[in-house]
């Protein structure tokens, strides 16, 4: 029975080559109810790609919907960011849904590979971490300006706007940023006559504003070369003023 179940499961079984170029299974019982479906990655035309090529056409594509919504966002302004042809761009991606798919699943890979493992969640001092996290984030966003921006809209659009199937993949990245950023934090560290936890979101929204007007301020200079040691320097003053401000006295 065991052998006549396997042979009807194989006879039924079916690959597709979808648009996104990701090859899907699914597997069918006698009755035609879906019992079974996985997605196997393999390796998509776009990723041949020169480096330096597939990187502009990334940024590109990052910076239009970072900037705008999805049905906003049109591909016409990412061919001319990219300065490719459109042709080129759908032989990679056959319509906008299958480059905004891609851009999801990249920005999540590109988050956790090259910031939040970078992140030291045993430094219990909040500020220290939060500088350290500032410095990891700034490198990241020297290989592709727009990313994060990006992964905001679409957070900030929340999981019902997510492509089919990531919406796993966005809780454990929500997860993972969370314990990463926020969990073994030193409260002690703060003074005893300030609420603590509004101390802890002021630190975080004045961090958070210097990185955004650093962005600014860098927008229009090539930041692949441009050496940030002044900007540390001065991003190093600000931290000691929220030590001064939040710390008790004494503490480093």
């Amino acid at each position: 029975m065991a052998v006549l179940i396997h042979i009807k499961l194989k006879a039924l079984h079916k690959i597709i080559i979808d648009h996104t170029g990701r090859k899907e299974y699914n597997v069918m019982d006698h009755i035609g109810l879906r019992i079974l479906k996985g997605v196997i990655s393999i390796t998509h035309k776009f990723e041949s790609l020169e480096e330096e090529k597939k990187n502009r056409i990334l940024n590109a594509a990052f910076k239009v919907f970072a900037e705008n919504s999805y049905e906003q966002a049109s591909t016409n302004a990412v061919v001319k960011e990219a300065q490719i042809g459109k042709g080129m761009l759908f032989y990679y991606f056959k319509n906008k849904k299958a480059l905004y798919r891609y851009l999801v699943e990249y920005s999540f890979d590109f988050i956790k590979e090259k910031y939040l493992v970078h992140i030291d969640g045993e430094e219990r001092d909040l500020i220290e971490r939060f500088r350290k996290t500032t410095i990891i984030k700034m490198q990241a966003f020297r290989e592709f300006p727009h990313v994060f921006n990006f992964i905001g809209n679409v957070l900030v659009n929340g999981e019902e706007q997510l492509p089919e199937g990531l919406k796993p993949k966005y809780i454990e990245l929500q997860r993972q940023g969370f314990a990463k950023l926020y969990e073994n934090i030193d409260y002690s560290l703060f003074r005893d006559d300030i609420d603590r936890e509004k101390a802890f979101q002021l630190i975080q929204w004045s961090i958070d504003g210097y990185q955004e007007h650093i962005k600014a301020k860098l927008k229009d200079e090539n930041i692949t070369t441009l050496n940030m040691d002044k900007y540390w320097e001065e991003f190093n003053e600000y931290l000691e003023v929220l030590r001064t401000s939040f710390y008790k006295k004494g503490v480093i």
